[in-house]
């Protein structure tokens, strides 16, 4: 792909200093970009890389400097999102999958839209529903009467299990898989585990997107819901009759336990831990590596294990930090009460000065 310079400012209403008509023929960040690529600074961090860029044209904050006098420059108020837009329109990757492969397998009850791609050892079982535009990737696997919407990407090997529903324009990624079994089991009477039927289903709505290896269990009875906009990323758990907010960012190795319901617009950063059967409201901020005990109320920044509002958690860090200077602090004050304890014992038994 080629773009000229002008067209990338005028995509995102931006003013160019240099060539207007500079060839664009790629993207890249602005410490790895050679000559021909597009790359933008929006962080005060890396305008040290600017000087040395390779790049040859650069998206970039009115207010910063333009210490390159080698290069070009679009100014916009808000690089990253400009970039973002740039590539979406220009150099988005494609995905060339096309037809219906003679090696996949579909019932001969499936329901197939339009200009559906479908590719090498995909089965597809009985009375499934996949809507118009949708492309299956190879070696996936879609059990019985399950419904995907239109405008939705599946890549390779994805397992979708029986009843569940996919929504338009959903993005999953390689190694997911929707609808196992959840984790229900009743203890026995001489200690072993009786399996609890897992008859319930995975609805996941438009505009989510899940990454690789992750693990969407079914519901016990009802449905596990992944809403509207929800952005998974690789490696995480949702166990059975979890629902997932509106448009909330779910990021790698978090877990979140049976019948927990998250929130809109809420943000759980890597490796979170949530109990189940607890509620957590809109707007919540989760930070990385925090144990989520009870249900969070209020919309706020939380840390730690358990998890604590941000403030609360960052004064009580700071205390366990000096722990060791605390410990000398009073063993300092035991010594001196101990001397001044002797010097006490001394007045009151007559030895005393």
């Amino acid at each position: 792909m080629e773009i000229k310079l002008s067209d990338a400012a005028d995509l995102v209403g931006g003013k160019i200093i240099g060539d207007e008509n500079l060839v664009i023929k790629n993207i890249a960040k602005i410490e790895e970009a050679e000559s021909g690529d597009l790359t933008f600074l929006y962080l005060p961090a890396y305008e040290k890389f600017l000087s040395d860029t390779k790049a040859s044209a650069v998206l970039i904050k009115p207010e910063f400097q333009k210490s390159n006098k080698n290069i070009s420059y679009i100014e916009v108020q808000n690089p990253n999102a400009a970039f973002l837009k740039i590539v979406n329109s220009f150099f988005k990757p494609e995905f060339n999958l096309s037809g219906i492969d003679e090696t996949a397998f579909i019932d001969p009850s499936a329901e197939i839209g339009e200009n559906v791609a479908i590719g090498k050892n995909v089965v597809i079982s009985a009375n499934c529903k996949i809507g118009n535009n949708t492309k299956i990737y190879h070696n996936t696997v879609i059990l019985e009467n399950v419904e995907i919407g239109s405008d939705t990407l599946i890549f390779q090997n994805v397992s979708i299990r029986e009843n569940c529903k996919i929504g338009n324009r959903v993005i999953i990624h390689s190694g997911t898989v929707i609808g196992s079994d959840g984790f229900g089991y009743a203890p026995n009477s001489d200690g072993s585990y009786a399996k609890i039927p897992q008859i319930g289903n995975v609805i996941i709505e438009d505009e989510a997107e899940l990454g690789s290896n992750v693990s969407v269990d079914r519901a016990s009875i009802g449905s596990t819901v992944i809403k509207k906009g929800a952005k998974i990323d690789n490696l995480v758990q949702i166990a059975h009759n979890v629902v997932v907010g509106e448009h909330t960012v779910i990021s790698a190795q978090t877990g979140i336990s049976g019948s927990t319901k998250i929130g809109s617009n809420c943000i759980l950063a890597g490796q979170v831990g949530i109990v189940g059967h607890i509620q957590i409201t809109d707007k919540v901020i989760i930070g990385a590596q925090s144990g989520v005990s009870k249900s969070l109320s209020k919309s706020a920044t939380y840390m730690g294990s358990p998890a604590k509002e941000h403030r609360t958690f960052l004064v009580q860090e700071a205390h366990v930090r000096n722990i060791a200077d605390y410990a000398n602090k009073i063993k300092n004050l035991e010594n001196k009460i101990d001397q001044l304890q002797k010097i006490i014992d001394e007045i009151t038994s007559g030895k005393g000065v």
